[in-house]
């Protein structure tokens, strides 16, 4: 019910407005889709709003700091997690929850399951748009192992802690995070 509620109310005027900005600045997609590690390592196709030029790093090299692929109105949704939006698609689909551990590209899957205990816990849930690890400043590029470790660690916790209110107070923080911005979103 939330996510048709996001839809309908939400992405129906912003949808538009985006997509024109998207292809006035940048030739290619609005929306950017990628595989993702799902519920049980399934992959399943997230979509997200196209926040950089197509290039063909996209599926191996996550965004930095000033990273050139970003575009002007990507960097603006990538600091306000506007590009994050069309995963309530995903979420109607099945493919996703609102609340839980974010999906990371495949490639990430493989190479963090062999160098971080219980990597593959966080796999027992679906995927969600924000987690208990975003709100906590774990998100964005993951130079070093020990910043994943972090997230892997926020995300058991989130699992092993999970209730009603709790998503509510991740809800609440996300919001409250899109309108100031987050420093680790580029």
């Amino acid at each position: 019910m939330f996510s048709s509620f996001v839809i309908v109310f939400v992405l129906s005027w912003l949808y538009p407005i985006l997509a024109a900005i998207i292809k006035i600045q940048s030739p290619g997609p609005v929306l950017f889709k990628q595989l993702r590690s799902g519920r049980d390592n399934v992959p399943f196709w997230c979509y997200k709003f196209r926040s950089m030029k197509c290039n063909t790093a996209s599926d191996k090299q996550q965004a930095s700091r000033d990273d050139d692929r970003v575009t002007k109105i990507g960097k603006f949704m990538r600091r306000t997690s506007l590009d994050e939006l069309p995963q309530f698609f995903n979420v109607l689909l099945g493919n996703m929850s609102v609340m839980g551990p974010r999906p990371h590209m495949l490639n990430h899957t493989e190479q963090y399951r062999a160098i971080i205990d219980k990597y593959m816990v966080r796999q027992f849930l679906k995927p969600g748009i924000s987690g208990w690890a975003q709100v906590n400043g774990f998100r964005g590029e993951t130079k070093e192992p020990h910043l994943m470790e972090k997230r892997v660690q926020h995300d058991i916790w989130y699992m092993e802690h999970w209730s009603s209110m709790l998503d509510i107070k991740i809800l609440f923080m996300t919001v409250i995070n899109m309108l100031k911005g987050e420093e680790n979103a580029f």
